[in-house]
């Protein structure tokens, strides 16, 4: 592979117009594509092979009107303290702001709450539902402005709910990132022109990846969230790609290589690592697919496309534009080669001294940083973790103050029966009313066909809280079957459950094919059995740690002032799975750029312990870089509005930091210490067998023109 993408450098370099062009050409044709075929995002989400889904999908066959995806938005009433909404003005105030609801534009119909009766039993909370004809995503800015002045009632709160109601807006988070990323390169590189080629070259990448999906839009019904977090994966591993690249052709060109030479060796060494660190990210990210959750699909193979977007511009584009730059990106500070790696030298040795007690402290605060997961709650976000202030939080509040937490989170039961099926729906509803924690029964309502029924029920419980949990499994288990009659509970409360109870039982599988392809795959690259042993141990370490960071700011609360963050008390249950697929990639990115420096030297003689001094001295400034470069632009979504986007920008981040500084240049180099020359060993009959992968440190077997002309040939 090193010999391949060596040509590939080297052509790519002399032949830069060609594929600048090239590239050029697929921006255009993306971006074009974007532009023509592209859809809003609608918040569709299914979960198949699910009983509330399955529920769901005969809902949407026998109620159509009741399940037609179009937007809705909870408008709630609240009289002042000591007054109630009965009285005939204030009475007179609500029928006004509904009468001008009904005339909004897209507005199908307002159910008003002296009609449907809810108005609470002390008369100061009504609530007012609205159904739209068209889906959210159709919803213009003044179309909910629209609502909003139409909502307004004199002398009464007013606060509504729904995805009618307008979304935060969204912060320029990422653009902090980028800015501080591109610092980074600054003090790493020396060079604006060198520091400017991974944004370049990111920014192409993304640009191109995104449009791409955005295309598909309008084939597939995409998530909101999946651009948010192909954006986020794929803007860090493109600038962190190009940066390895570009730190290994410069410290060819110091070492006497011609610019040719030296992008050719540093694509087909660098690169080789490039390619083998992004097939780990895309594999990981395209497995997501195996849970059968159609949105974790898409959001696992938008992000893998952005990778491998990343993956190829590197190897071409980039060796382009080092051709393009000229003696422009080897300006800057140049250090003698024996002083390149003094402070990585330094803290090689400081490990390799002193491995017992770095090894057992930096495990054990890895170990306490993952206590918090011992708590974790998966579920998904809704009115009730909004931050407080919104207008959405209120108005989930002032419901469960009115008629109780419930309200928020109201289940459907959908009843069949071959034969009497209203007669079979009223006899379950009156069972139901009985069973523990449920608030209200309302009587069925049948299909025009007669043969499906729905039955209304009213949770004594929040939509997050346990007892709801419990209660949709004492209704399963009592009316699956009741007399005859099929009974499936559906609604978003038990979708959600559905949703968590299906990633939770799918997160050690999936886990286990993660850890069994890293085990793999680093026994090719390293020929030993006891380095993947030690880096699938360290990736579990550092997702441990990361899940405890998230509960405790997610769940618990800890830093959210300083972070600028809501803790809703759950975890996106979503989260979880696709953080270990990140990570995954992420760890074998370190992993690689690291060990197989100090595999090279082990291969040429040197003592394990030199070994892995030199390893950490000659990688420890490149990937400071590229892990502070990933956390500034992880982080930088953390300033998002939106709580999935927030907390997957701080879990990636809190990864990184975890999985770089703390795993791979601490522990990993402690632990090489430790084993000596067994950590190197491997059976010989399995080295007979397995193939060999060369990539970064094993250079390319073919000629090589030394000296000290700068110019390309």
């Amino acid at each position: 592979m090193a010999v391949f993408l060596s040509r590939v450098g080297r052509f790519c370099f002399r032949r830069r117009r060609l594929i600048a062009l090239i590239w050029a050409g697929l921006l255009v044709v993306t971006v074009s594509g974007a532009a023509a075929l592209s859809e809003p995002a609608p918040d569709t989400f299914a979960v198949p092979g699910t009983e509330s889904q399955r529920a769901n999908d005969l809902l949407k066959d026998r109620f159509p009107q009741a399940a037609t995806g179009d937007a809705t938005a909870r408008v709630v009433f609240a009289a002042p303290a000591g007054r109630s909404l009965t009285e005939p003005a204030n009475r007179a105030s609500v029928e006004r702001a509904v009468a001008r609801i009904k005339a909004v534009p897209d507005v199908a119909d307002v159910a008003s709450p002296y009609t449907r009766n809810t108005v609470s039993g002390d008369g100061r909370i009504a609530l007012a539902e609205v159904a739209y004809r068209v889906p959210e995503h159709e919803l213009t800015g003044a179309d909910r402005d629209a609502l909003r002045a139409a909502a307004s009632a004199p002398g009464l709160r007013v606060e509504m709910s729904g995805d009618a109601v307008a979304s935060p807006e969204e912060g320029a988070g990422e653009l902090l990132g980028v800015a501080v990323a591109a610092i980074v390169l600054l003090v790493t590189l020396g060079s604006l022109v060198a520091a400017g080629l991974p944004l370049l070259t990111a920014i192409i990448g993304i640009v191109i990846g995104l449009s791409a999906v955005s295309a598909t839009s309008a084939f597939v019904e995409l998530s909101s969230d999946t651009l948010a977090l192909a954006l986020m994966l794929g803007l860090a591993v493109a600038i962190d790609y190009a940066l390895f690249i570009i730190a290994r052709y410069r410290q060819e060109v110091l070492d006497g290589r011609t610019p040719a030479d030296a992008a050719g060796h540093a694509t087909g060494t660098a690169g080789s690592a490039v390619v083998f660190a992004g097939l780990t990210v895309i594999i990981a990210l395209a497995g997501l697919a195996v849970v059968d959750i159609p949105v974790l699909t898409q959001l696992g193979l938008a992000a893998a496309f952005t990778v491998a977007v990343a993956v190829l511009i590197a190897l071409t584009l980039l060796p382009a534009l080092l051709g393009f730059a000229g003696r422009r990106a080897l300006t800057g500070r140049r250090t003698p080669r024996n002083q390149r790696a003094t402070a990585g030298r330094r803290w090689g040795r400081f490990i390799t001294a002193h491995p017992v007690p770095v090894l057992v402290t930096a495990v054990a605060g890895l170990l306490v940083a993952a206590t918090p997961a011992l708590d974790l709650r998966l579920g998904l976000p809704d009115d009730g973790t909004a931050p407080s202030g919104t207008t959405q939080r209120a108005a989930y509040d002032l419901l469960a103050d009115g008629f109780g937490p419930g309200i928020n989170g109201p289940l459907t039961l959908v009843v069949q029966a071959p034969h009497g099926t209203k007669a079979a729906a009223e006899r379950v509803a009156k069972s139901v009313t009985s069973l523990d924690g449920v608030a209200a029964v309302e009587p069925p309502v049948l299909n025009p066909a007669g043969d499906t029924a729905l039955v209304g029920v009213v949770p004594a419980s929040a939509p997050t809280a346990t007892a709801t949990e419990d209660l949709i499994q004492d209704i399963r288990d009592r009316f699956r079957s009741e007399d005859g009659a099929t009974v499936a509970v559906t609604g978003q409360t038990a979708i959600d459950i559905d949703t968590s109870d299906k990633l939770a039982g799918a997160l050690l599988p999936y886990l286990a094919v993660v850890v069994g392809l890293a085990f793999i795959l680093l026994t090719l690259v390293f020929r030993s059995l006891l380095v993947p042993l030690k880096a699938t141990a360290g990736f579990l370490l550092s997702v441990a740690a990361t899940f405890g960071a998230v509960v405790a700011v997610f769940q618990w609360g800890w830093l959210n002032g300083p972070l600028g963050v809501h803790a809703s008390g759950i975890i996106v249950n979503l989260l979880p799975i696709m953080l270990i697929g990140m990570v995954f990639g992420i760890a074998m990115d370190y992993q690689v750029f690291l060990v197989t420096r100090m595999r090279e030297e082990h291969a040429r003689g040197a003592d394990p312990v030199d070994a892995a001094v030199t390893g950490v001295a000659h990688g420890a400034r490149v990937v400071t870089a590229a892990a502070i470069i990933m956390i500034a632009v992880f982080a930088g979504f953390v300033l998002s509005e939106t709580p999935m986007v927030q907390s997957f920008g701080f879990a990636l981040a809190a990864a990184v930091f975890f999985d770089a500084f703390i795993v791979r240049m601490t522990i990993v180099p402690a632990v090489m210490a430790l084993l000596g020359r067994a950590g190197w060993w491997l059976p010989a009959r399995l080295d007979r067998v397995l193939p060999h992968l060369d990539v970064e440190g094993a250079p390319p077997p073919e000629p090589v023109t030394v000296g000290s002309t700068p110019e390309a040939r």
